[in-house]
């Protein structure tokens, strides 16, 4: 097992157990990711309340509505877009819908300015809506408020088992490449560049061990975002609405084959696309360089667990074209309960 599989592995471990998580990280490393939070608060300045909301029911398709949750921070909430028609949350819903033939009702909990330890009261909120799949986007906020990598670990893999109890299906979109951020400079950029393909890895082993998938977000999905100031909004740190598409084009086929809707829903693992099932901690490590990854539990000879731990699945699923905004209703707060009957199907 490499260096940095184990390191993400007992980092998971240490959430799991309520380490602290500092001296997995080194303290050294942790005094100038505090330095980077403090320069990144002051380069974004105070965040404004987002306005838009995209609750609602998309796709004007028959049958029962599949019920999607987004939760998370503003990330998931796509703050500085400039109408919920632009926000991760609605562009997922439409392009589940198209996928599903069905339609599908947004509830958006997500919260500006949210960290791991808001997750909690977001999913008491979302589970009255009785959702069949939720995504979730997390992390970026505890880095910049300091919150050690431990419990932001151990509070998103709670999260990812209340929902799952629920008979809910989790997409998380893990922690982005912090050293994207342009106005970030050597040597903190490569500082934080490291540390989030650590933290990223880590999520990933705990919300696989918690039933949930989980989806790299590595450099914010592509080349794109080095070479184009279109990506980024008007604070160079958040996406622009180009920006939260492609992170929603990521998202779209892990959200759809969890639920078992999709052209390659029930496709096998390819190992001529790189593709493979792996132990986990090499999985999420392998993720965690490589944007728009998916991992997921999976067996090998009717095993779960092998000697390296849990089997987990590499996935690089194809991303489907953006939808066409096809908007039934704003009201969340429709009477229509989420049909219990519908049953997800785990590919």
């Amino acid at each position: 097992m490499s260096s940095r599989a184990r390191a993400a592995k007992r980092l998971a471990q240490a959430a799991a157990f309520g380490g602290g998580g500092l001296g997995l990280i080194g303290a050294s490393l942790y005094g100038v990711l505090t330095a980077e939070a403090r320069y990144a608060k002051r380069v974004i300045g105070p965040m404004k309340a987002h306005p838009t909301r995209g609750d609602g029911l998309y796709g004007r398709y028959p049958g029962h509505p599949i019920t999607l949750a987004m939760i998370g921070d503003s990330s998931a909430a796509g703050y500085g877009t400039a109408s919920p028609d632009e926000t991760p949350g609605v562009l997922l819903a439409c392009g589940l819908a198209e996928l599903a033939r069905r339609p599908v009702r947004l509830v958006d909990v997500s919260r500006v300015g949210a960290k791991s330890s808001d997750l909690a009261p977001q999913i008491d909120t979302a589970l009255l809506a009785g959702p069949h799949v939720a995504a979730i986007l997390i992390g970026v906020n505890d880095v910049k408020e300091q919150m050690p990598p431990s419990t932001s670990v151990r509070l998103l893999e709670r999260a990812v088992r209340r929902l799952r109890a629920a008979h809910c299906e989790v997409v998380v979109g893990t922690c982005p490449d912090l050293g994207m951020v342009r106005p970030i400079r050597p040597p903190l950029k490569q500082v934080a560049r490291s540390w989030s393909r650590r933290l990223a890895a880590a999520q990933t082993i705990a919300v696989v061990e918690a039933g949930g998938r989980s989806v790299s977000m590595g450099s914010l999905l592509s080349e794109a975002f080095r070479t184009n100031p279109s990506m980024w909004g008007p604070d160079n740190f958040h996406p622009s609405s180009e920006g939260y598409a492609a992170a929603a084009a990521a998202l779209l086929p892990s959200v759809a084959a969890a639920m078992g809707v999709g052209p390659d829903s029930f496709v096998h693992p390819e190992p001529f696309r790189g593709e493979a099932v792996l132990p986990i901690a090499e999985a999420a490590v392998q993720a965690a360089g490589t944007s728009g990854t998916e991992v997921a539990a999976a067996k090998v000879a009717g095993r779960s667990r092998g000697p390296r731990g849990p089997w987990a699945q590499l996935r690089h699923r194809r991303r489907h074209p953006q939808p066409e905004i096809d908007r039934i209703e704003t009201d969340s707060t429709s009477d229509s309960p989420a049909d219990p009957s519908l049953a997800p199907t785990v590919s």
